[in-house]
């Protein structure tokens, strides 16, 4: 689906999507991975919050001293399908993870994995559904994570991915509500593939494929041959 996304900064994310309770702190990411943090939107008492969250969900069900890296995506049918997902579906543990890209990546028929990023037309910022859970260590560490949710991906990114039949669940502006204190019914119902002609992509070089590289350079285009 995705491996790698770009995070906004905060100010735009605010201007995206306001918070009452601003408690993150964190600044533009180009080359943000499974296993660090990304601010998180969701409702607590009825309010909304900006949190930081770990991207990668341990079911709060998981037992044992160790913290595996957990979930980075999960599949819309699983929310409900898997016991653990849905308790938390269930319990309206959702939240918005705002992102100004993501990064796919196509098999070529060298066998080269070749990098594309993935943005909107103009949204330079939007939602992705995601579902969060806290685990409970048994030195009593607590690490509160999140899953971004995948749906059937759209023409767009079928063609460019090959095989790779996912991509992340992006809201529309006036479902944000919804998603965050809607019913699950409700919330399910904005699941679907966002529409290919509101999408760009465009061929970006191979540093993105290493972590410690983290930088503007990673989204700009490249030639094709």
């Amino acid at each position: 689906m995705c491996e790698r996304i770009v995070i906004p900064g905060r100010e735009q994310v605010e201007e995206e999507i306001p918070v009452s309770h601003r408690w993150w702190t964190f600044t533009t990411r180009f080359n943000v991975a499974a296993g660090q943090s990304v601010p998180a939107v969701r409702l607590h008492e009825k309010q909304s919050e900006g949190i930081m969250l770990r991207w990668g969900l341990v079911p709060a069900s998981h037992q044992g001293e160790d913290v595996p890296p957990g979930d980075a995506c999960v599949s819309r049918n699983t929310l409900e399908t898997s016991a653990a997902y849905r308790t938390i579906w269930t319990h309206g543990q959702r939240c918005i993870i705002p992102l100004a890209g993501f990064y796919v990546w196509q098999r070529t028929a060298a066998g080269h994995r070749q990098p594309f990023y993935v943005r909107l037309v103009n949204r330079p910022v939007f939602g992705i559904a995601a579902v969060w859970d806290r685990f409970v260590t048994d030195g009593d560490d607590v690490i509160e994570g999140c899953a971004l949710i995948s749906v059937r991906a759209n023409s767009l990114l079928t063609e460019v991915t090959n095989t790779h039949g996912r991509m992340p669940a992006i809201l529309q502006r006036e479902g944000y509500q919804t998603w965050l204190s809607g019913r699950p019914a409700q919330a399910k119902e904005l699941l679907r593939p966002f529409a290919a002609e509101r999408m760009l992509l465009h061929a970006v070089g191979p540093h993105v494929n290493f972590p410690q590289y983290d930088d503007a350079s990673l989204i700009r285009p490249i030639r094709g041959d």
